[in-house]
């Protein structure tokens, strides 16, 4: 899953881009309210995390401005205020949830996980195909009994296949939900980590799930015998 996140204060930023990395999620970063408005507009995000107090626009008005553009893209805001006023105000404009600073991080990732199975419609968070089990909340891979470790990126890959699965993904679309938007999209990165990813899903299976498309990118699906 991709976050776009919009915070002004650096240190704050680069805490909770580890901390969302090490729950593997992909995190783009934007510090002030124009930037993180263009990105937001320009790019496709699974959510954005929003402060409210920003330079140059602020985060009601970029709310409001993403909300304009018909982006139905989860929006988390971030604030010091913490009156009723202030959160009516945040989810008028648009805002799907709203967390009042200082916050703890495991209610940041708690919002997080709950925002994105909103957005998925999604009452479980399990991903499957034949014996192949992604369980999103504890970020743990099965393949029949045995248990996979995955890195974050390769998980980022497997997660987004699952969630497209029968479906064919192309490598653009892999490279931008994994990597930050100005990321190279002509790498072979991709690939190299496909091949990583079939080693250790794949590799001691009679039934291989993850298939190139030539020329077009890859799909997850189960072969018919």
């Amino acid at each position: 899953m991709k976050i776009l996140l919009i915070e002004d204060e650096k240190k704050v930023s680069a805490f909770i881009k580890k901390g969302l990395e090490g729950e593997y999620y992909t995190v783009d970063t934007a510090f002030n309210g124009k930037d993180g408005l263009e990105i937001a507009l320009k790019f496709n995000f699974d959510l954005i995390i929003l402060d409210v107090m920003l330079p140059f626009l602020d985060g009601i008005t970029v709310t409001k401005e993403i909300r304009k553009a018909k982006v139905t893209t989860p929006i988390l805001l971030l604030t010091v205020k913490n009156s009723v006023k202030d959160k009516v105000e945040g989810l008028d404009a648009g805002a799907d949830d709203y967390l009042t600073k200082p916050f703890a991080f495991e209610e940041l990732i708690a919002r997080v996980r709950a925002l994105f199975r909103r957005k998925e419609n999604i009452p479980s968070p399990t991903l499957s195909i034949a014996d192949l089990i992604v369980d999103q909340q504890q970020h743990k891979v099965k393949r029949g009994e045995k248990e996979i470790i995955l890195t974050p990126k390769e998980y980022a890959i497997l997660e987004y296949l699952l969630i497209n699965k029968n479906n064919v993904v192309s490598r653009t679309k892999l490279v931008e939900h994994v990597y930050a938007y100005n990321f190279d999209t002509g790498t072979n990165v991709i690939d190299v980590y496909i091949n990583k990813l079939r080693n250790k899903i794949d590799f001691e299976s009679d039934s291989p799930l993850i298939h190139t498309i030539r020329g077009v990118g890859y799909t997850i699906k189960e072969l018919e015998n």
